[in-house]
Protein backbone atom coordinates (compact mmCIF):
# COMPACT_ATOMS: atom_id res chain seq x y z
CA UNK A 1 0.00 0.00 0.00
CA UNK A 2 1.28 3.22 -0.87
CA UNK A 3 1.84 6.24 1.58
CA UNK A 4 -1.19 8.16 0.04
CA UNK A 5 -3.34 5.16 0.01
CA UNK A 6 -2.23 4.08 3.91
CA UNK A 7 -3.36 7.58 5.02
CA UNK A 8 -6.55 7.70 3.04
CA UNK A 9 -8.02 4.44 4.31
CA UNK A 10 -7.05 4.85 7.79
CA UNK A 11 -8.46 8.33 8.00
CA UNK A 12 -11.69 6.75 6.28
CA UNK A 13 -11.62 3.93 8.59
CA UNK A 14 -11.51 6.48 11.86
CA UNK A 15 -15.03 7.91 10.07
CA UNK A 16 -16.37 4.94 9.34
CA UNK A 17 -15.92 4.13 13.10
CA UNK A 18 -17.69 7.43 14.53
CA UNK A 19 -20.20 7.18 12.67
CA UNK A 20 -20.39 3.29 13.63
CA UNK A 21 -20.05 3.96 17.76
CA UNK A 22 -22.52 6.45 17.53
CA UNK A 23 -25.35 4.30 16.45
CA UNK A 24 -24.20 1.74 18.90
CA UNK A 25 -23.83 4.07 21.78
CA UNK A 26 -27.63 5.04 21.29
CA UNK A 27 -28.14 1.63 23.89
CA UNK A 28 -27.75 3.93 26.74
CA UNK A 29 -31.14 5.49 25.91
CA UNK A 30 -32.52 2.54 27.17
CA UNK A 31 -34.13 4.17 30.61
CA UNK A 32 -36.23 5.77 28.35
CA UNK A 33 -38.20 3.41 27.30
CA UNK A 34 -38.86 1.52 31.09
CA UNK A 35 -42.03 3.18 31.80
CA UNK A 36 -43.89 2.62 28.92
CA UNK A 37 -42.74 -1.16 28.43
CA UNK A 38 -43.52 -1.37 32.13
CA UNK A 39 -47.27 -0.36 31.13
CA UNK A 40 -47.28 -2.08 27.64
CA UNK A 41 -46.58 -5.49 29.50
CA UNK A 42 -48.14 -4.90 32.96
CA UNK A 43 -44.67 -5.65 34.67
CA UNK A 44 -42.66 -3.88 37.57
CA UNK A 45 -40.31 -1.29 36.31
CA UNK A 46 -37.02 -3.55 37.44
CA UNK A 47 -38.33 -6.42 36.00
CA UNK A 48 -38.43 -4.47 32.77
CA UNK A 49 -35.14 -2.77 33.37
CA UNK A 50 -33.26 -5.97 34.10
CA UNK A 51 -33.08 -6.63 30.18
CA UNK A 52 -30.52 -3.48 30.04
CA UNK A 53 -28.42 -5.63 32.64
CA UNK A 54 -28.58 -8.92 29.87
CA UNK A 55 -27.66 -5.84 26.96
CA UNK A 56 -24.51 -4.93 29.51
CA UNK A 57 -23.30 -8.86 30.11
CA UNK A 58 -23.98 -9.08 26.53
CA UNK A 59 -22.04 -6.37 25.15
CA UNK A 60 -19.30 -7.50 27.36
CA UNK A 61 -19.64 -11.43 26.34
CA UNK A 62 -19.16 -10.42 22.41
CA UNK A 63 -16.71 -8.45 22.87
CA UNK A 64 -14.68 -10.99 24.53
CA UNK A 65 -14.94 -13.04 21.23
CA UNK A 66 -14.66 -10.23 18.68
CA UNK A 67 -10.72 -10.62 17.74
CA UNK A 68 -11.50 -13.90 16.77
CA UNK A 69 -14.57 -12.79 14.92
CA UNK A 70 -12.32 -10.48 13.26
CA UNK A 71 -9.53 -12.92 12.36
CA UNK A 72 -12.13 -15.01 10.50
CA UNK A 73 -14.61 -12.46 8.69
CA UNK A 74 -12.89 -9.49 9.06
CA UNK A 75 -14.26 -5.88 10.50
CA UNK A 76 -16.12 -5.06 7.67
CA UNK A 77 -18.31 -8.23 7.69
CA UNK A 78 -18.82 -8.66 11.57
CA UNK A 79 -19.23 -5.10 11.77
CA UNK A 80 -22.33 -4.84 9.33
CA UNK A 81 -23.63 -8.44 10.64
CA UNK A 82 -23.55 -6.49 14.29
CA UNK A 83 -25.57 -3.13 12.75
CA UNK A 84 -28.18 -5.64 11.14
CA UNK A 85 -28.67 -8.06 14.01
CA UNK A 86 -28.88 -4.50 16.19
CA UNK A 87 -31.64 -3.32 14.04
CA UNK A 88 -33.13 -7.19 14.01
CA UNK A 89 -33.20 -6.82 18.08
CA UNK A 90 -34.97 -3.64 18.09
CA UNK A 91 -37.59 -4.60 15.61
CA UNK A 92 -38.22 -7.94 17.67
CA UNK A 93 -38.26 -5.71 21.10
CA UNK A 94 -40.80 -3.18 19.27
CA UNK A 95 -43.34 -6.82 19.12
CA UNK A 96 -42.47 -8.31 22.61
CA UNK A 97 -45.01 -9.16 24.46
CA UNK A 98 -43.58 -10.38 27.60
CA UNK A 99 -40.68 -10.07 29.89
CA UNK A 100 -39.06 -13.05 28.57
CA UNK A 101 -39.02 -12.21 24.45
CA UNK A 102 -37.74 -8.49 25.38
CA UNK A 103 -34.98 -9.50 27.46
CA UNK A 104 -34.05 -12.00 24.90
CA UNK A 105 -34.56 -9.62 22.25
CA UNK A 106 -33.69 -5.75 23.75
CA UNK A 107 -31.55 -7.80 25.82
CA UNK A 108 -29.32 -10.83 25.32
CA UNK A 109 -29.54 -9.98 21.13
CA UNK A 110 -29.09 -6.30 21.17
CA UNK A 111 -26.00 -6.63 23.73
CA UNK A 112 -24.41 -9.18 21.50
CA UNK A 113 -24.76 -7.44 18.33
CA UNK A 114 -23.57 -4.26 19.96
CA UNK A 115 -20.36 -5.56 21.56
CA UNK A 116 -19.18 -7.34 18.92
CA UNK A 117 -19.43 -4.35 17.04
CA UNK A 118 -18.12 -1.72 19.56
CA UNK A 119 -14.56 -3.50 20.45
CA UNK A 120 -14.13 -4.42 17.44
CA UNK A 121 -14.25 -1.37 15.82
CA UNK A 122 -12.48 0.14 18.47
CA UNK A 123 -9.52 -2.00 18.41
CA UNK A 124 -9.34 -2.29 14.80
CA UNK A 125 -8.89 1.83 14.72
CA UNK A 126 -6.33 2.20 17.40
CA UNK A 127 -4.49 -0.27 15.18
CA UNK A 128 -4.31 2.35 12.07
CA UNK A 129 -3.38 5.09 14.56
CA UNK A 130 -0.23 3.58 16.70
CA UNK A 131 1.12 6.98 17.29
CA UNK A 132 -1.25 8.49 18.43
CA UNK A 133 -3.81 5.34 20.58
CA UNK A 134 -5.30 7.96 23.16
CA UNK A 135 -6.40 10.26 20.65
CA UNK A 136 -7.84 8.04 18.54
CA UNK A 137 -9.44 6.52 21.35
CA UNK A 138 -10.67 9.48 22.35
CA UNK A 139 -12.24 10.12 19.47
CA UNK A 140 -14.04 6.49 18.91
CA UNK A 141 -15.41 6.29 22.66
CA UNK A 142 -16.14 9.55 22.67
CA UNK A 143 -18.64 9.21 19.78
CA UNK A 144 -20.28 5.97 21.85
CA UNK A 145 -20.91 8.22 24.47
CA UNK A 146 -22.35 11.42 22.29
CA UNK A 147 -24.84 8.36 20.88
CA UNK A 148 -26.56 8.42 23.97
CA UNK A 149 -26.95 12.16 24.01
CA UNK A 150 -27.84 11.90 20.40
CA UNK A 151 -30.29 9.10 20.62
CA UNK A 152 -31.99 10.66 23.45
CA UNK A 153 -33.27 13.70 21.44
CA UNK A 154 -34.38 11.05 18.65
CA UNK A 155 -36.20 8.29 20.70
CA UNK A 156 -37.77 11.09 22.39
CA UNK A 157 -39.29 12.96 19.69
CA UNK A 158 -40.13 9.61 18.21
CA UNK A 159 -41.88 8.84 21.32
CA UNK A 160 -44.17 11.35 21.60
CA UNK A 161 -45.20 11.30 17.77
CA UNK A 162 -45.31 8.01 16.85
CA UNK A 163 -45.52 5.63 20.09
CA UNK A 164 -43.84 3.12 21.36
CA UNK A 165 -43.41 -0.04 18.70
CA UNK A 166 -42.88 2.38 16.04
CA UNK A 167 -39.80 4.23 17.87
CA UNK A 168 -38.02 0.79 18.27
CA UNK A 169 -38.30 0.17 14.56
CA UNK A 170 -37.14 3.76 13.73
CA UNK A 171 -34.42 3.66 15.69
CA UNK A 172 -33.07 0.20 15.02
CA UNK A 173 -33.28 1.27 11.21
CA UNK A 174 -31.26 4.58 11.65
CA UNK A 175 -28.79 2.48 13.49
CA UNK A 176 -28.74 -0.40 11.45
CA UNK A 177 -28.20 2.62 7.96
CA UNK A 178 -25.23 4.07 9.53
CA UNK A 179 -23.56 1.24 10.97
CA UNK A 180 -23.41 -0.63 7.49
CA UNK A 181 -22.32 2.58 6.19
CA UNK A 182 -19.55 3.42 8.55
CA UNK A 183 -18.48 -0.28 7.93
CA UNK A 184 -18.34 0.25 4.37
CA UNK A 185 -15.56 2.61 5.10
CA UNK A 186 -13.41 0.07 7.54
CA UNK A 187 -10.74 -1.90 6.15
CA UNK A 188 -8.47 -4.37 8.91
CA UNK A 189 -5.59 -2.74 10.10
CA UNK A 190 -2.65 -4.32 9.17
CA UNK A 191 -0.19 -6.33 11.25
CA UNK A 192 1.78 -4.51 12.82
CA UNK A 193 5.51 -4.98 12.53
CA UNK A 194 7.90 -6.33 15.67
CA UNK A 195 9.39 -3.83 16.97
CA UNK A 196 13.51 -4.40 18.61
CA UNK A 197 15.36 -1.53 20.37
CA UNK A 198 19.01 -2.41 21.98
CA UNK A 199 18.42 -6.19 21.39
CA UNK A 200 14.90 -5.97 23.19
CA UNK A 201 12.00 -7.03 21.07
CA UNK A 202 8.46 -5.51 21.97
CA UNK A 203 6.50 -8.46 21.82
CA UNK A 204 3.05 -9.50 20.67
CA UNK A 205 1.32 -11.49 23.38
CA UNK A 206 -1.12 -14.20 22.35
CA UNK A 207 -4.33 -14.49 24.90
CA UNK A 208 -3.16 -17.22 26.41
CA UNK A 209 0.20 -15.59 27.34
CA UNK A 210 -0.80 -12.70 28.15
CA UNK A 211 -3.28 -14.36 30.81
CA UNK A 212 -0.29 -16.25 32.53
CA UNK A 213 1.28 -12.43 33.67
CA UNK A 214 -0.15 -10.72 36.90
CA UNK A 215 0.07 -7.61 35.20
CA UNK A 216 -3.26 -8.83 33.15
CA UNK A 217 -5.35 -9.43 36.23
CA UNK A 218 -4.02 -6.60 37.88
CA UNK A 219 -5.49 -4.54 34.70
CA UNK A 220 -8.77 -6.58 34.86
CA UNK A 221 -8.88 -5.93 38.68
CA UNK A 222 -8.45 -1.88 37.82
CA UNK A 223 -10.71 -1.92 35.21
CA UNK A 224 -13.69 -3.85 36.97
CA UNK A 225 -13.77 -1.40 39.47
CA UNK A 226 -13.92 1.42 37.50
CA UNK A 227 -16.67 -0.20 35.68
CA UNK A 228 -18.51 -1.31 38.94
CA UNK A 229 -18.34 1.98 40.90
CA UNK A 230 -19.25 4.24 37.63
CA UNK A 231 -22.35 1.64 36.22
CA UNK A 232 -23.61 1.10 39.86
CA UNK A 233 -23.59 5.07 41.17
CA UNK A 234 -25.30 5.57 37.22
CA UNK A 235 -28.05 3.73 37.58
CA UNK A 236 -28.57 4.69 41.20
CA UNK A 237 -27.88 8.44 40.46
CA UNK A 238 -31.61 9.70 41.09
CA UNK A 239 -32.19 7.67 43.77
CA UNK A 240 -29.22 8.75 45.95
CA UNK A 241 -30.10 12.45 45.26
CA UNK A 242 -33.39 11.69 46.64
CA UNK A 243 -32.92 9.86 49.71
CA UNK A 244 -29.59 10.29 50.75
CA UNK A 245 -28.85 14.58 49.11
CA UNK A 246 -32.60 15.28 49.84
CA UNK A 247 -33.41 16.84 46.71
CA UNK A 248 -36.46 17.41 44.89
CA UNK A 249 -37.36 15.30 41.93
CA UNK A 250 -36.68 18.17 39.29
CA UNK A 251 -33.28 18.75 40.82
CA UNK A 252 -32.40 14.74 41.08
CA UNK A 253 -33.08 14.50 37.44
CA UNK A 254 -30.35 16.63 36.49
CA UNK A 255 -27.92 14.06 38.07
CA UNK A 256 -28.67 12.62 34.43
CA UNK A 257 -26.86 15.44 32.55
CA UNK A 258 -23.94 16.11 35.24
CA UNK A 259 -23.22 12.90 34.82
CA UNK A 260 -23.35 12.65 30.89
CA UNK A 261 -21.06 15.71 30.97
CA UNK A 262 -18.69 14.37 33.32
CA UNK A 263 -18.65 10.85 31.89
CA UNK A 264 -17.51 12.72 27.92
CA UNK A 265 -15.29 14.69 30.09
CA UNK A 266 -13.47 12.07 31.35
CA UNK A 267 -13.01 10.36 27.37
CA UNK A 268 -12.05 13.29 25.98
CA UNK A 269 -9.62 14.87 28.74
CA UNK A 270 -7.77 11.97 30.25
CA UNK A 271 -7.69 9.80 26.11
CA UNK A 272 -5.83 13.20 25.14
CA UNK A 273 -3.76 13.50 28.08
CA UNK A 274 -2.47 9.54 27.86
CA UNK A 275 -0.57 10.78 24.47
CA UNK A 276 1.47 13.21 26.48
CA UNK A 277 2.27 11.03 29.81
CA UNK A 278 2.28 7.76 30.54
CA UNK A 279 -1.02 5.87 30.45
CA UNK A 280 -0.82 4.01 33.92
CA UNK A 281 -0.37 7.19 35.17
CA UNK A 282 -3.49 8.52 34.01
CA UNK A 283 -5.44 5.47 35.30
CA UNK A 284 -4.22 6.32 38.59
CA UNK A 285 -5.21 10.50 38.11
CA UNK A 286 -9.27 8.75 37.43
CA UNK A 287 -8.66 6.51 40.59
CA UNK A 288 -7.42 9.26 42.67
CA UNK A 289 -10.24 11.61 41.73
CA UNK A 290 -12.74 8.64 41.45
CA UNK A 291 -11.79 7.95 45.77
CA UNK A 292 -12.26 11.78 46.14
CA UNK A 293 -15.99 11.22 44.76
CA UNK A 294 -16.65 7.94 46.57
CA UNK A 295 -15.33 9.41 49.82
CA UNK A 296 -17.72 12.99 49.45
CA UNK A 297 -20.65 9.82 48.97
CA UNK A 298 -19.32 8.19 52.21
CA UNK A 299 -18.83 10.45 54.79
CA UNK A 300 -19.27 14.34 53.76
CA UNK A 301 -22.83 16.33 54.23
CA UNK A 302 -24.26 15.57 50.87
CA UNK A 303 -26.44 18.88 49.66
CA UNK A 304 -26.70 19.27 45.77
CA UNK A 305 -22.92 20.81 45.35
CA UNK A 306 -21.28 17.65 47.66
CA UNK A 307 -23.53 15.09 45.63
CA UNK A 308 -23.16 16.31 42.07
CA UNK A 309 -19.37 17.17 42.43
CA UNK A 310 -18.96 13.54 43.87
CA UNK A 311 -20.74 11.63 40.91
CA UNK A 312 -19.39 13.56 38.46
CA UNK A 313 -15.58 12.53 40.10
CA UNK A 314 -16.93 8.91 39.68
CA UNK A 315 -18.07 8.97 36.32
CA UNK A 316 -15.69 11.14 35.31
CA UNK A 317 -13.01 8.56 35.75
CA UNK A 318 -15.70 5.87 34.14
CA UNK A 319 -15.63 7.30 31.17
CA UNK A 320 -11.34 8.01 31.17
CA UNK A 321 -10.99 4.53 32.27
CA UNK A 322 -12.83 2.51 29.05
CA UNK A 323 -11.18 4.93 26.69
CA UNK A 324 -7.43 4.89 28.17
CA UNK A 325 -7.80 1.15 28.59
CA UNK A 326 -7.66 0.07 24.95
CA UNK A 327 -4.42 1.85 24.80
CA UNK A 328 -2.99 0.45 28.28
CA UNK A 329 -3.30 -2.88 27.13
CA UNK A 330 -1.58 -2.47 24.21
CA UNK A 331 0.91 -1.22 25.38
CA UNK A 332 1.49 -3.73 28.08
CA UNK A 333 0.79 -6.83 25.36
CA UNK A 334 1.07 -5.55 22.30
CA UNK A 335 -1.17 -4.33 19.21
CA UNK A 336 -1.96 -7.40 17.36
CA UNK A 337 -3.43 -9.05 19.43
CA UNK A 338 -5.65 -6.07 21.20
CA UNK A 339 -8.96 -7.05 20.41
CA UNK A 340 -8.51 -10.74 22.11
CA UNK A 341 -6.60 -8.99 25.29
CA UNK A 342 -8.75 -6.35 25.56
CA UNK A 343 -12.02 -8.59 24.91
CA UNK A 344 -11.34 -11.13 28.24
CA UNK A 345 -10.31 -8.05 30.47
CA UNK A 346 -13.51 -5.95 28.82
CA UNK A 347 -15.94 -8.86 30.42
CA UNK A 348 -15.20 -6.90 33.62
CA UNK A 349 -18.07 -4.28 31.87
CA UNK A 350 -20.01 -7.05 32.39
CA UNK A 351 -19.47 -8.27 35.36
CA UNK A 352 -18.96 -5.01 37.02
CA UNK A 353 -22.82 -3.79 35.54
CA UNK A 354 -24.82 -6.37 37.82
CA UNK A 355 -21.76 -6.40 40.85
CA UNK A 356 -23.16 -3.61 42.73
CA UNK A 357 -27.05 -4.17 42.27
CA UNK A 358 -26.39 -7.98 43.72
CA UNK A 359 -24.51 -6.34 46.99
CA UNK A 360 -27.64 -3.71 47.30
CA UNK A 361 -30.15 -6.47 47.25
CA UNK A 362 -28.00 -8.67 49.87
CA UNK A 363 -27.37 -6.01 52.50
CA UNK A 364 -30.08 -3.32 51.05
CA UNK A 365 -28.73 0.52 50.85
CA UNK A 366 -26.09 2.42 49.10
CA UNK A 367 -23.83 2.37 51.96
CA UNK A 368 -22.50 -0.97 52.01
CA UNK A 369 -21.97 -1.27 48.23
CA UNK A 370 -19.85 2.41 48.04
CA UNK A 371 -17.98 0.76 50.68
CA UNK A 372 -16.88 -2.53 48.70
CA UNK A 373 -16.38 0.02 45.98
CA UNK A 374 -14.42 2.84 47.90
CA UNK A 375 -12.19 -0.40 49.39
CA UNK A 376 -11.59 -1.49 45.75
CA UNK A 377 -10.96 1.64 44.27
CA UNK A 378 -7.89 1.99 47.30
CA UNK A 379 -6.51 -1.15 45.94
CA UNK A 380 -6.50 -0.39 42.49
CA UNK A 381 -4.58 2.69 43.28
CA UNK A 382 -2.02 0.47 45.07
CA UNK A 383 -2.02 -1.74 41.77
CA UNK A 384 -1.94 0.82 39.54
CA UNK A 385 1.13 2.76 41.17
CA UNK A 386 2.96 -0.79 41.51
CA UNK A 387 2.51 -2.32 37.95
CA UNK A 388 5.27 -2.68 35.90
CA UNK A 389 5.00 -4.17 32.21
CA UNK A 390 5.87 -7.48 31.30
CA UNK A 391 9.95 -7.94 30.30
CA UNK A 392 10.07 -8.39 26.88
CA UNK A 393 12.16 -10.71 25.30
CA UNK A 394 16.12 -9.86 24.91
CA UNK A 395 17.66 -11.51 21.21
CA UNK A 396 21.13 -13.11 21.45
CA UNK A 397 23.10 -10.41 19.73
CA UNK A 398 23.55 -12.78 16.62
CA UNK A 399 19.71 -12.93 15.90
CA UNK A 400 19.33 -8.76 15.60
Amino acid sequence: MTPSNYQRTRWLTLIGTIITQFALGSVYTWSLFNGALSAKLDAPVSQVAFSFGLLSLGLAISSSVAGKLQERFGVKRVTMASGILLGLGFFLTAHSNNLMMLWLSAGVLVGLADGAGYLLTLSNCVKWFPERKGLISAFAIGSYGLGSLGFKFIDTQLLETVGLEKTFVIWGAIALVMIVFGATLMKDAPKQEVKTSNGVVEKDYTLAESMRKPQYWMLAVMFLTACMSGLYVIGVAKDIAQSLAHLDVVSAANAVTVISIANLSGRLVLGILSDKIARIRVITIGQVISLVGMAALLFAPLNAVTFFAAIACVAFNFGGTITVFPSLVSEFFGLNNLAKNYGVIYLGFGIGSICGSIIASLFGGFYVTFYVIFALLILSLALSTTIRQPEQKVLREAHI
